[in-house]
């Protein structure tokens, strides 16, 4: 999730990326620091780790690069080997790259020596944030910031009598959030164009983003609740009739729908923040964000509280959700490695997972999401642990970035671009992704 940015930057911007984020060395062993994107999680981390400071003696900087520049800045600092970062919380597609290249510390010695089990946390964060080759027993970070995909809306407007008696006379269901993406577009073409409160309002705000991933993270939501797989899984790498399936087909042709019926004029790319700023701004009934936003959300004097409501990733033929989310690891090139690796032991307790959770951040620690009153613990607890037991990701090759530009471009020029159809957009991402895996030798 949140890839933002690409491996493949041009020569020239790499060097100039790389000169203007520095790479100072962190000389001192009793000073770490910590590179992470910037955003509300990032907060409560820097809180978090007081307590580390307190126990340890060893200083906390950090260094938070807002999500636009975040994987372009972190990547070339990675690629030229510098020493600003001891700790990165990266995201779950960079783990190919950065074990393959050197780039993170593996850490299965640690973890045996410390007695930090990978069986503590829930076995889909370990999967995708921790392993490379994926499912093997190789762990190059710990899981430190769960999310997956969800979505928000407007519990105020949903539970008011004249819609409810209205929705029900047209659907004869009532007016809820939505169990099935079916149901989803038939609340948000209810509310599309509807006047609320004085003010023209619209169905729903989902990812259209083209130059990052957005828009892959927005199709996938759909993509994955049709049933959809990268690749047949009897024959690595083998995408035909997979990737191109009638479902995927299905689910591509859907979320076009959603977005011509149903979007805010001009909605053609919006990603994160725009979701947030529909929403907040009472444009929108619902909207698909990640759940790191949530607290945030319930919080806002605005839409939150009593008026917000939040609810899982509809499934239509299976229920999934996309993956985000991220594992901490420690940097080669860091020269303060032992302390690195002592924040890494400390972060790994029970009790810090708890208290991680309770500021903000989204543990992946079973300590936490296993205890029975974890659902009462916020009004998204429940739906968070429903979303991360079935969550699924973008492919996480050393390739990646060729084959997240890759679907960028075919899915866009679908959705919003209204070029060709939905089998030929599938089937031109198979031709390009069989070029990426035969360039890197897969097939």
């Amino acid at each position: 999730m949140r890839k933002l940015g690409t491996w493949c930057a041009g020569a020239a911007t790499a060097l100039a990326m790389t000169i203007g984020f520095g790479s100072g060395a962190n000389a001192q062993s009793n000073e770490l620091t910590l590179c992470w994107a910037a955003w509300d999680p990032a907060n409560a981390l820097v809180e978090l780790s007081k307590d580390f400071t307190a126990q340890s003696g060893i200083e906390m900087k950090f260094e938070f690069v807002p999500w636009p520049n975040f994987a372009d800045r972190i990547l070339n600092e990675l690629n030229s080997k510098g020493q600003l970062c001891d700790l990165l919380i990266g995201d779950s597609q960079w783990l190919g790259g950065s074990a393959t290249n050197g780039h993170y510390v593996k850490l299965n010695d640690f973890f045996a020596a410390e007695g930090i089990s990978m069986d503590d946390f829930l076995p889909a964060t370990v999967y995708a944030y921790s392993t490379w080759p994926k499912g093997a027993p190789e762990y190059w970070a710990l899981p430190a910031m769960g999310d997956a995909l969800g979505w928000t809306y407007r519990k105020d407007w949903f539970a008011r009598p004249e819609l409810q008696a209205e929705f029900k006379s047209k659907h004869g269901r009532d007016l809820a959030p939505p169990a099935t993406w079916t149901e989803l577009k038939e609340v948000a073409e209810f509310f599309q164009g509807r006047e609320i409160d004085g003010k023209k309002v619209y169905g729903a705000a989902i990812f259209t983003e083209r130059g990052s991933e957005g828009i892959t993270m927005g199709v996938t939501a759909a993509l994955y609740s049709w049933g959809f797989k990268y690749e047949d899984p009897n024959s690595p790498y083998h995408m035909d009739g997979v990737v191109n399936s009638p479902d995927a087909v299905a689910a591509l042709e859907f979320y076009k729908e959603l977005y011509k019926c149903c979007t805010p004029p001009g909605y053609t790319d919006s990603y994160m923040q725009e979701g947030l700023d529909a929403f907040k701004s009472g444009q929108v009934a619902m909207q698909m964000n990640w759940f790191a936003f949530f607290p945030g959300l319930y919080k806002d004097e605005n839409v939150g509280g009593d008026r917000i409501g939040f609810f899982v990733n509809p499934k239509q033929n299976v229920e999934a959700s996309t993956l985000g989310g991220q594992g901490i690891s420690v940097v080669a090139y860091s020269d303060n490695q032992e302390g690195a690796l002592k924040y890494i032991k400390w972060f790994a307790q029970a009790d810090v997972q708890k208290k991680w959770w309770s500021l903000g951040g989204y543990s992946c620690h079973k300590a936490v999401l296993g205890d029975p009153n974890f659902a009462s613990t916020a009004p998204f607890a429940a739906d968070f642990l429903k979303a991360m037991s079935g969550v699924k990701d973008f492919w996480q090759e050393p390739t990646y970035a060729e084959l997240l530009l890759s679907m960028q471009k075919r899915v866009h020029d679908f959705v919003v671009a209204d070029q060709g159809t939905a089998q030929e957009a599938l089937d031109k991402l198979i031709e390009d992704w069989k070029e990426v895996f035969e360039a890197d030798g897969k097939i």
